[in-house]
């Protein structure tokens, strides 16, 4: 009897779910882009911010240029759309420390899902806002004289993806660091992204500025990827700005899923 109990044992097939990174990233992918799908006002309700300086930015800038409104907007667009990967994945981590104060994250980390895909569903899920976002804006500015050149839209949208895909997941890895501390996310994500934000040349030319706030522009990435952004949108393709933006996107990407993937094996 006892020998029968274990040939059956034996012969039992494993049924057993074990990871596999490339099929548990597609699956938290699809999870993350579900509320996104059922809800797309929050998709236009982040663009509060970026319309608010499109409207109310852009004129002030007409007025003291006295370039063209098409002129001035082919200069502006593109670092306002720059600026909407920087509001939208930069804060995205909230979502994440939620999940952890609510105890979701943790049921999350017992499922048979490989780690890593933990992090890189939910960075690739940026890309669909991103897009998204994006194209609403070149939307409302074309008929205002903005001019889009189409492999230039093709490559800057991409572009865009990989930098936001590197951005989130630093985002990600400071909610998984900050965990339950909303304040120091939050203090943190503020001290940083506004620097960032006027030391790209996003809002203001830095032609004019003092030579520290020149020289420190120079190593932040996303003054070469609004520059990028720029000549991308001009038709001015072979640029050697989009070269060093796609150099500072690639390597942001790069150096996030790496400091996120490892922060969230470490995750408990």
């Amino acid at each position: 009897m006892t020998d029968q109990m274990q040939t059956r044992i034996e012969a039992r097939p494993d049924t057993a779910v074990r990871a596999n990174p490339a099929r548990d990233t597609w699956n938290v992918l699809t999870r993350e882009l579900k509320p996104v799908v059922r809800d797309p006002f929050t998709l236009i309700f982040s663009l509060v911010q970026p319309l608010v300086f499109l409207g109310l930015f852009a004129p002030l800038l007409v007025g003291s240029s006295g370039a063209p409104v098409g002129e001035t907007l082919q200069w502006f667009v593109p670092g306002v759309l720059v600026m909407i990967v920087l509001f939208g994945t930069g804060a995205t981590g909230s979502n994440l420390q939620y999940e952890m104060m609510t105890g979701s994250h943790e049921r999350t980390l017992v499922a048979p899902l490989a780690r890593s895909s933990l992090l890189v569903g939910r960075a690739l899920k940026e890309i669909a806002p991103i897009v998204v976002q994006a194209l609403i804006i070149l939307a409302l500015a074309w008929p205002f004289g903005f001019t889009i050149n189409v492999p230039g839209l093709v490559i800057g949208l991409a572009l865009l993806a990989v930098f936001g895909v590197g951005l989130g997941s630093l985002s990600y890895t400071l909610a998984l660091k900050t965990k339950d501390r909303e304040w120091l996310f939050w203090g943190v994500q503020q001290t940083l992204i506004f620097p960032l934000l006027i030391l790209s040349g996003m809002l203001l030319p830095l032609d004019e500025g003092p030579a520290w706030m020149r020289a420190v522009s120079t190593v932040n990435p996303v003054n070469w990827v609004v520059q990028a952004e720029r000549a991308l949108f001009a038709g001015d393709l072979g640029a050697i700005e989009v070269l060093w933006g796609w150099v500072a996107a690639i390597l942001l990407a790069v150096v996030g899923l790496a400091v996120g993937i490892r922060a969230m094996r470490k995750s408990s």
